[in-house]
């Protein structure tokens, strides 16, 4: 029996395990959503601007690990899509999206909604197909799926013209997928693990550095083995929070631009350095020229290209984290006598000074909401087991901070790209993935703005996330930056026209709170929390002078962090130049 095409990218999509799929309907894709009309085993999330349809895909995959699927038509459809992919591609996270196109006969004609969607898209996926014969569907699909989960995960485009949507062939779904091109390699090199381990073995003063990979790669379980067996001291990216528990003494929390002190001076310090599932950013290196100057680094990554590309490496280990993490384990646990214990507990003593420098500590106030005390307050109310969204700026860090995680997986936010606007729609594709669970977005009255119109998706879907709004009447970050480094000259960064959000979520038929005293504040946040079948939008009027401390500025080193105001040893060692 023949089927059209687009119901084989249904079929497709069902023999995938596909239970959600977001997006938005337009001519070129028309062929398509009547094929998902007429069946029920893929849910379509009807968003209402595409770039909350990758956004939401996107937090789908990242909270569950498995791929987000995206539907969008031509033109138009497609080009929104673009912040998302590259969002997507950033963090490494697996995504399928199909796009409609105009007929074959007219591509390249200028039709009526047209883009060149592969040379759109091909900066920012993983890769991308143009579908040219109804007999390919089904094997691109395949692959597509196959390239998006397997290696290092990203976003793939699969761009199918609406002639073909219409064309009619049989169905024969691949069992697997080989492509001669694309071999990710997974074990690692067993002599580079075993140099590896003995370059480990001989630390004086070392760190464990932990990124995204390591929650993209399902490797937490294999990283708590190693940093069990080898009691070094162990930090985080803003990527990798949870992958080791918070509460684990060995854990000094998050490096970088705003990481806490101990864990930046460690780094800074350190003789040997394995860097599990990261790229050495510039927002976790600072200057690179002062990035770790007396350390040899063991760099694990399955992408081969992330490896001594922004620092210099003495092991590098292609593969899977969680493989080459057990491998290790495996080596270590026959060698751990050959550890120099007394140098550690040395090296120990040396973070703990740094640790007793409380750099998280804020003040406190009765006059104004501190947006440190809220996510505190969110953390507390929800015994730290809620998935958390955030849009980008002040309140992202804040909430990666002070909202301290357990578990992967359960911190979902835009880390390579930094993009405002997607913690609502995030929210969305975690909460239809975890219906039962808490999800709460945090988020600032900058980023909210820009795709708040995805409350009318909540609504439609029934979606109770708890919108945590610490609003500070700022693009806060920007602020903060333009107080420290352009002296005090606020260019546009002021939002002078803010809409009242409680009046515009109850518009969309939600629950709207305003609270503008900090002793209001755990009273309103119990008061949403216990409303398990509605979305609340708790709109917190927070001290607008606030800013994240720590702070490593541009030029400078991990050991040159500014400190907040009064905190620990002499600020004045600190002061920005």
């Amino acid at each position: 029996m023949t089927i059209t095409g687009a119901d084989i990218l249904v079929r497709c999509l069902q023999d995938e395990g596909i239970e959600h799929i977001f997006g938005y309907p337009g001519g070129a894709a028309l062929h398509i959503y009547d094929a998902i009309y007429k069946q029920d085993q893929v849910k379509h999330i009807l968003v209402r601007h595409e770039q909350g349809a990758t956004h939401a895909a996107d937090g789908y995959a990242r909270s569950t690990g498995k791929p987000g699927v995206v539907l969008v038509t031509s033109g138009p459809g497609v080009t929104n899509t673009i912040t998302g992919i590259a969002t997507a591609y950033m963090d490494s996270i697996p995504m399928v999206v199909i796009c409609g196109q105009v007929p074959s006969g007219l591509i390249g004609d200028d039709a009526f909604q047209e883009v060149d969607t592969v040379g759109i898209t091909r900066p920012c996926v993983k890769h991308n197909f143009l579908v040219k014969d109804v007999n390919d569907i089904a094997s691109t699909m395949k692959k597509a799926f196959h390239i998006a989960m397997s290696g290092r995960p990203g976003p793939v485009v699969v761009d199918v013209p609406k002639d073909i949507t219409a064309e009619q062939t049989e169905y024969s779904y691949p069992d697997s997928v080989s492509m001669r091109s694309y071999q990710p390699n997974t074990k690692g090199n067993p002599k580079q693990i075993t140099k590896g381990v003995d370059l480990l073995l001989s630390a004086k003063k070392p760190i464990i550095y932990t990124g995204g990979g390591v929650v993209i790669g399902n490797a937490s379980e294999q990283l708590r083995e190693l940093v069990s067996l080898l009691k070094y001291p162990s930090t985080s990216t803003l990527m990798g929070l949870g992958a080791i528990p918070a509460s684990d003494p060995d854990f000094l929390g998050m490096l970088g631009m705003h990481g806490t002190y101990e864990a930046n001076m460690a780094m800074h310090d350190c003789d040997v350095m394995i860097a599990i599932g990261a790229r050495f950013d510039d927002r976790v290196t600072g200057d690179l020229e002062k990035f770790s100057p007396d350390t040899r680094i063991v760099q694990i990554d399955i992408d081969p290209s992330s490896i001594g590309k922004n620092v210099k490496v003495e092991v590098p280990i292609v593969g899977d984290c969680a493989e080459v993490l057990a491998a290790m384990s495996k080596e270590l646990a026959g060698r751990l006598d050959e550890i120099d214990r007394p140098a550690i507990n040395q090296w120990w003593n040396l973070v703990s000074e740094w640790r007793s420098i409380d750099s998280l500590a804020y003040n406190p106030s009765d006059d104004v909401i501190k947006p440190q005390f809220v996510v505190e307050k969110a953390l507390e109310l929800t015994n730290g087991n809620a998935y958390i969204t955030s849009d980008v700026g002040q309140h992202q860090m804040w909430a990666a901070q002070y909202y301290t995680f357990e578990n992967p997986r359960r911190w979902i936010n835009s880390g390579g790209l930094g993009t405002m606007g997607f913690g609502l729609p995030a929210a969305i594709g975690v909460q239809l993935a975890h219906p039962d669970e808490t999800v709460v977005c945090i988020t600032g009255d900058a980023s909210i703005i820009m795709c708040i119109q995805e409350l009318s998706t909540c609504l439609q879907y029934g979606l109770p996330i708890k919108v945590l709004n610490l609003n500070n009447r700022y693009m806060g970050m920007v602020r903060q930056w333009q107080e420290f480094f352009y002296d005090r000259r606020y260019s546009h960064s002021y939002m002078d026209a803010l809409p009242d959000f409680v009046s515009l979520a109850e518009s969309f038929g939600h629950v709207g709170m305003r609270v503008e005293k900090p002793q209001d504040v755990e009273v309103a946040l119990k008061e949403a929390f216990e409303m398990k079948d509605r979305l609340v939008f708790i709109d917190v009027m927070t001290d607008h002078t606030e800013n994240v401390y720590p702070m490593i500025a541009a030029g400078k080193g991990h050991n040159e962090m500014v400190l907040k105001p009064g905190c620990g040893k002499d600020q004045q060692e600190r002061e920005l130049a």
